[in-house]
């Protein structure tokens, strides 16, 4: 009876599955840590290998907006971006990278509670304060940047990020102007300017919307070649040279 009952147990030892001590294969951190490996917009970068830097401020408007500066990116494949995140506004923000789909089931989350990440693709700032992200954008496509602290994102607080190959300057077709007038504050600039090719206008004198840094480069009559885009219905100049 004895030697029955060994060899019982002998069997059921051997016929029951393993398990390894400590933390397994495919556990919560092993799915974090490779999250951000296969996300689709990329993944973090080496500072090391930055290939430019882009600054983003993130503020509130007199009108109650909170926006976004620049108010959308374009970035090539494969590039390494610092982005230099600065709060000028007089709230909490916060600045995240992902796919549409991923900030829409983020910004869900954040609705149930306001929960503060620790991720390499977002950085939250308190009023005045400053941080980075640095990203590698590995694949082609239309992205999102956002702030997802509830009623920011409603407030006008995302854009788009267009990744592709790179455009050769020769294919940016530049318009000739004269700055007449700068309203920094309101973030607007009236350019006397030659046909807006790319969006089929004639010569004429126009309020323009221009991001802080843009500003900053221009004076008042001052000759400029310049890429004006339409961005959330308002003529924006995007790029100047």
């Amino acid at each position: 009876m004895k030697n029955l009952l060994l060899t019982s147990a002998l069997a059921f030892t051997l016929s029951a599955p393993a398990f390894a001590a400590g933390t397994h294969d495919g556990g919560h951190d092993d799915d974090h840590a490779d999250k951000h490996a296969e996300m689709m917009i990329g993944m973090p970068g080496d500072p090391a290998k930055v290939d430019r830097t882009i600054d983003v401020t993130m503020r509130e408007t007199d009108d109650g907006d909170m926006i976004f500066e620049p108010a959308s990116l374009e970035i090539a494949k494969g590039e390494t971006i610092r982005f230099n995140v600065m709060n000028k506004g007089e709230l909490e923000h916060e600045f995240v990278i992902d796919t549409m789909e991923g900030n829409a089931e983020h910004k869900e989350a954040m609705a149930k509670m306001d929960m503060e990440h620790d991720d390499p693709n977002s950085v939250r700032l308190d009023e005045g304060g400053t941080g980075e992200v640095i990203w590698k954008f590995a694949n082609e496509g239309t992205f999102e940047f956002a702030c997802l602290i509830p009623g920011h994102y409603e407030s006008g607080m995302h854009g788009p990020i267009t990744v592709g190959q790179q455009m050769a300057q020769a294919d940016i077709e530049y318009t000739t102007g004269k700055i007449k007038k700068i309203d920094a504050k309101a973030g607007k600039v009236t350019i006397i300017h030659g046909p807006l090719v790319n969006l089929d206008m004639p010569a004429m004198t126009m309020v323009f919307r221009a991001d802080e840094a843009t500003i900053a480069n221009m004076s008042e009559g001052q000759d400029i070649e310049f890429v004006a885009e339409r961005l959330k219905g308002k003529l924006t100049v995007t790029q100047m040279k």
